[in-house]
C-alpha cells in the first residue's frame, strides 16, 4: 500500500520530460549545422526555427505548455480552501496560464518569422513564470501544508532567486554580445524553472483529485450536505 498520493510523481515527469525534449531539440539542431557555417550558440529559439528540430521544439513546447497548466490547476485546488488569502492563488493561476499559452506562442511560432510575437511569448514564459515562482515561494510559506511549509519555501525561495538572477545575468551577456555564455544561462535558466515545478512533489503526495461525472444537470452534492462536506469533495474536482 502506498504511503503518498501517485500524484507527486506529475511534476517530475513533466520536468524530466521536458528537458529530454528541448535536449532532443538542441541536438537534432546541431547535426543538421554540422556541414553549414552557422554560429551553433544552442539558443533554444535559433534551435526551433529549422526543421525538424522546429517539430520537435512545438511538440515539446506545446506538451510542457499543456501539462503545466494541469500541473497549475491542481496546485490551485489544493490550495483553494487553505489559504486566507484567495486572489494570491487565483492570481497564481492566472499568472502561470499565460506563461503556459506564451509556451505555445514560443514554440509555434518561429523567431525568425515573426520576432515580435515570439518574443511576446517569451516574456509571458518567464516574466510571469518568475512572478509565479515568487508567489508560490511565499504562499507555501503561508500556508505551510503538514508543517513542511518553512522547509519547501527555502529550496523555492533559493530558486527563485537563482531564476531572478539568470535573466538578469542573460540580458547583461546579451547586451556585452557574448552570445555563447548567454545561451549557457539560458539553459540554467530553463533547468532552474523546471526543478521549481518538480518541488510540487512535496505537496502533491498528500492530496489526491478525483473528476466526477453525474448524469443529472446542475450542481454535483445534494443541498442538505454539510458545508465540509462538499468543500472538501470540490477540493478534489
Amino acid at each position: 500500500m502506498l504511503n503518498f498520493s501517485l500524484w507527486a510523481l506529475l511534476p517530475p515527469i513533466y520536468s524530466v520530460c521536458t528537458a529530454a525534449g528541448l535536449w532532443v531539440v538542441i541536438k537534432t539542431f546541431n547535426v543538421r549545422i554540422a556541414n553549414i557555417s552557422f554560429p551553433p550558440f544552442s539558443f533554444l529559439s535559433i534551435a526551433g526555427n529549422f526543421p525538424p528540430a522546429s517539430c520537435i521544439f512545438s511538440e515539446v513546447m506545446n506538451f510542457a505548455g499543456f501539462v503545466g497548466f494541469i500541473i497549475a490547476v491542481l496546485r490551485y485546488l489544493q490550495l483553494k480552501n487553505k489559504i486566507d488569502k484567495h486572489w494570491l492563488n487565483v492570481g497564481s493561476l492566472v499568472c502561470f496560464s499565460i506563461g503556459c499559452f506564451g509556451m505555445t506562442i514560443v514554440g509555434n511560432i518561429q523567431l525568425f518569422t515573426e520576432e515580435r510575437v515570439h518574443n511576446a511569448g517569451t516574456v509571458m514564459v518567464f516574466g510571469l513564470g518568475t512572478l509565479f515562482c515568487w508567489v508560490q515561494s511565499y504562499i507555501t510559506v503561508r500556508v505551510n501544508l503538514r508543517n513542511e511549509g518553512r522547509k519547501a519555501a527555502i529550496a523555492r525561495f533559493l530558486l527563485s532567486g537563482f531564476i531572478t538572477l539568470c535573466i538578469i545575468l542573460y540580458f547583461s551577456l546579451m547586451s556585452l554580445r557574448l552570445h555563447m555564455h548567454a545561451s549557457r544561462c539560458q539553459w540554467v535558466l530553463v533547468m532552474f524553472f523546471l526543478i521549481f515545478i518538480s518541488t510540487f512533489a512535496i505537496e502533491f503526495r498528500h492530496s489526491s483529485f478525483w473528476m466526477v461525472c453525474r448524469d443529472t444537470p446542475g450542481y454535483p452534492f445534494h443541498p442538505s450536505a454539510t458545508c465540509e462536506g462538499p468543500r472538501s469533495q470540490l477540493n478534489e474536482l
